[in-house]
């Protein structure tokens, strides 16, 4: 099982990495080169999924990838009538349109071997909405219809597509996007019924039930692991 996590320098990626080490051979892609080294994978690309993705293509084809995680994105706390252009394709590149061209592009394998799964991290702001985040919560959205039409096009081929949305996890970019709103840290625990932020050792072990054979009836679908969020306040 050769399993590629994008992302995977830190935070959810990294753990998710880390996870998954036992179950298959990891292949990480991110930004950070040192970073990349240190998480002591199979093997490493570095690419920033906002610009030129060839070089990742290149590195999917050539390692046989039959578990993709698209795990990166980006975050933007920001009022509609200030987006710039380049905000907007920063954000809608990186966070639907590059994880969809890598679907494409490791899905023949996964195809010839008639297996493969299939994981795009979304966000529970794809699923309920995020004032002043309406770019990410836009693209995240668009990762829930991605996998509902591909888990249909793909199951005969035994690929499962799923989404997990997450919410506040406790990272850096969770933490930076504290700072980017207008609420405190206290002020959104007290939102989350569970008072708590999820951790990102819990995304990666809900990746690694979805790979199992256990999970090979489950696709198409998204799953908030949130502490609640989404059911209300």
């Amino acid at each position: 099982m050769n399993i590629l996590i994008t992302g995977a320098s830190k935070g959810i990626g990294n753990a998710i990495a880390n996870e998954l080490r036992s179950i298959g051979e990891i292949y990480v892609t991110g930004r950070d080169e040192n970073a990349l080294i240190a998480c002591k994978a199979n093997g490493f690309c570095v690419c920033d999924l906002s610009k030129d993705v060839s070089r990742l293509v290149e590195f999917i084809e050539k390692n046989h990838i039959d578990v993709l995680i698209n795990n990166a994105g980006e975050y933007l706390y920001h009022n509609i009538e200030n987006i710039t252009v380049e905000e907007l394709q920063r954000i809608y590149q990186t966070n639907l349109l590059a994880p969809t061209y890598l679907i494409s592009k490791a899905v023949p394998y996964m195809k010839s071997k008639k297996w493969g799964r299939i994981i795009n991290i979304g966000s529970i702001s794809g699923v309920m909405g995020e004032a002043y985040a309406s770019l990410y919560s836009a693209s995240k959205a668009g990762l829930l219809g991605l996998s509902k039409a591909l888990a249909l096009e793909l199951a005969e081929y035994k690929i499962t597509v799923n989404t997990i949305n997450p919410g506040w996890v406790e990272t850096e970019l969770g933490k930076s996007s504290i700072d980017e709103s207008e609420f405190s840290q206290e002020e959104i625990l007290e939102n989350i019924p569970q008072k708590r932020f999820v951790q990102p050792i819990e995304i990666a072990k809900l990746c690694k039930y979805l790979i199992s054979d256990d999970a090979k009836g489950i696709t198409g679908q998204g799953i908030n692991l949130c502490a609640g969020l989404s059911v209300g306040i």
